[in-house]
C-alpha cells in the first residue's frame, strides 16, 4: 500500500532537490530542514567568487544589498502574501519584538497583549519584555478562550498559527476577524506553518506575521527569519528597532532616522549574506510547489503514520491529527519519550522530543515518502518490543550521546 501511495505522489520528484543521507529516515524537518542539494554549490559561489573575487563590489554587482527584499518576495507566495509585504531578516524573536512594538504604537491607549497560554515560550519572553518597557501587560488565556478575551483594551493578539508541540491549528481568518471587530491588531507566528501549510495571510486579512527560515523553508541552522506587514500598515509603521538598513537613505549617514518606504523599514542591521544565500536556496526548493497539494500530502502522511503507530506500537499514546486541519507533525506520548527517541535515532529514525512526554515526528511534503512511514513504525515497534530504549543514552537535546 505504501509503495502505491509513493508511486501516485505528484510531489515525489521534489525529493531530488534535497541531499538526504542514506540509511536515515528524517522526520525532524519541523525543527531543522535537511540540506537542499543546490545549497553547497551556491554557498561555495557566494564565498569564492562573490566574496573572494567580487569583494565589496558584490553588494551591488551581486545585489547583496537587496537580498532581504528578494528573498522576502520569494517567501511571499508560500505564505499567501504580496511580494512587497515580506522581508527576510533577523530572527523570529527579533522580528516579533519589532512588529509587536510597532503594533502597540498603532493602538495608543490600549495596553493589553493577548497570547495563548502554553504557546512557544520565547514568544512570551519577548512580549513580557516588551510589555515591561512600554507599560503594556501580557495576558495569557487558554486556547479556547482567545476570541472571548479580546476586548476594548486589547492592542494586539499574538498567536502561533500551528502550535509547536501539539500541531493544533488556529482558524486564522476567524481570529483575525475577531481581533479586528474589537479594534485590535493580530500578529501570527508562522514558524510551524510556512512551508508546511497553505497559508493565506492576505486573504485572511492578517496584520502582521513572523516566521522561521530553518524549519520547513530549509534555510540551514539558524537561518534568517522573515517578517510580514500588511500594506495598509506600512506608512504608519514605526518599528522600535531603528537600524541603518531600515533608513530611507542608509548611505547618506544622516544623524536622524527616517523610515524607508514600505516593508524595508523593518530592516535593522546589515544582512548576513552567506546565511541569506543558504536561505535563498532553501526557499527555492518550493519553486513550482502548490502549497495546497503540499499540505494535503503532509496530512496524508501524518494520518498514515498515526494509524500505523496506534495499531502496531503498544505503550505509546497517539495524538491523532485533526482531520479538518493539523500541522505537518504527529505526537506520540510515552513516559520515557527521550529514551525511546534516543533509541530510534540510534537506528536511523530521527524525530525529536518536547517535555514532558511527547515525541514529535514531522512530515514535510517535499521529501518525505510513505515508505519512510513504514520504516519508522517498524523501527519504533521493534525498539518498544526489545526494551532497548531503557538503556538508551541521550544528551540535553534528547539525541544519542
Amino acid at each position: 500500500m505504501l509503495s502505491a501511495l509513493d508511486a501516485a505522489d505528484s510531489l515525489a520528484p521534489f525529493r531530488t532537490r534535497f541531499a538526504l543521507p542514506a540509511g536515515i529516515v528524517y522526520l525532524d524537518g519541523n525543527s531543522l530542514g535537511p540540506l537542499p542539494a543546490a545549497t553547497p554549490a551556491l554557498l561555495a559561489d557566494a564565498v569564492t567568487r562573490q566574496w573572494g573575487t567580487g569583494l565589496i563590489r558584490s553588494w551591488n554587482d551581486e545585489a547583496w544589498i537587496d537580498l532581504p527584499a528578494t528573498i522576502g518576495a520569494a517567501i511571499a507566495p508560500i505564505i499567501g502574501a504580496p511580494p512587497d509585504c515580506v522581508i527576510a531578516c533577523d530572527s523570529v524573536s527579533v522580528n516579533l519584538y519589532k512588529l509587536a512594538g510597532a503594533a502597540l504604537m498603532l493602538r495608543p491607549g490600549r495596553r493589553k497583549i493577548l497570547v495563548e497560554a502554553g504557546d512557544f515560550p520565547t514568544d512570551r519572553y519577548i512580549l513580557d519584555g516588551l510589555a515591561r518597557t512600554t507599560g503594556a501587560r501580557c495576558e495569557a488565556v487558554p486556547r479556547g478562550d482567545v476570541a472571548a478575551a479580546i476586548d476594548g483594551d486589547t492592542a494586539l493578539v499574538v498567536l502561533s498559527h500551528v502550535h509547536f508541540s501539539t500541531g493544533a491549528v488556529h482558524d486564522m481568518a476567524a481570529l483575525t476577524a475577531a481581533a479586528h471587530a474589537a479594534g485590535a491588531l493580530i500578529l501570527w507566528d508562522l514558524s510551524h506553518s510556512a512551508g508546511a501549510l497553505a497559508v493565506a495571510l492576505d486573504a485572511d486579512n492578517a496584520d502582521f506575521a513572523v516566521g522561521c527560515g530553518y524549519k520547513y523553508l530549509n534555510g540551514g541552522p539558524g537561518a534568517p527569519a522573515f517578517a510580514f506587514a500588511a500594506a495598509r500598515h506600512h506608512a504608519a509603521l514605526q518599528p522600535p528597532l531603528q537600524g541603518w538598513m531600515g533608513h530611507a537613505a542608509p548611505f547618506a549617514f544622516a544623524a536622524d532616522w527616517s523610515p524607508a518606504p514600505g516593508i524595508r523599514r523593518l530592516l535593522a542591521g546589515t544582512p548576513p549574506v552567506l546565511a541569506m544565500a543558504a536561505l535563498a536556496a532553501g526557499v527555492a526548493t518550493f519553486a513550482g510547489v502548490d502549497m495546497a497539494a503540499a499540505e494535503a500530502k503532509s496530512a496524508a502522511l501524518a494520518q498514515c503514520f498515526a494509524r500505523l503507530a496506534a495499531a502496531r506500537c503498544p505503550g505509546v499514546a497517539v495524538e491523532m491529527p485533526h482531520r479538518l486541519r493539523h500541522g505537518a507533525q504527529v505526537v506520540l506520548r510515552h513516559p520515557q519519550a527521550r529514551r525511546v527517541m534516543a533509541a530510534l535515532i540510534a537506528h536511523g529514525v530521527i524525530g525529536d522530543c518536547r517535555p514532558p512526554d511527547r515525541m514529535r515526528f514531522g512530515f514535510p511534503a517535499l521529501y518525505t515518502r510513505f515508505a519512510d512511514i513504514g520504516i519508522a513504525v517498524d523501527t519504533l515497534a521493534a525498539v518498544l518490543a526489545s526494551g532497548e530504549w531503557q538503556d538508551a543514552r541521550f544528551d540535553a537535546l534528547g539525541q544519542v550521546s
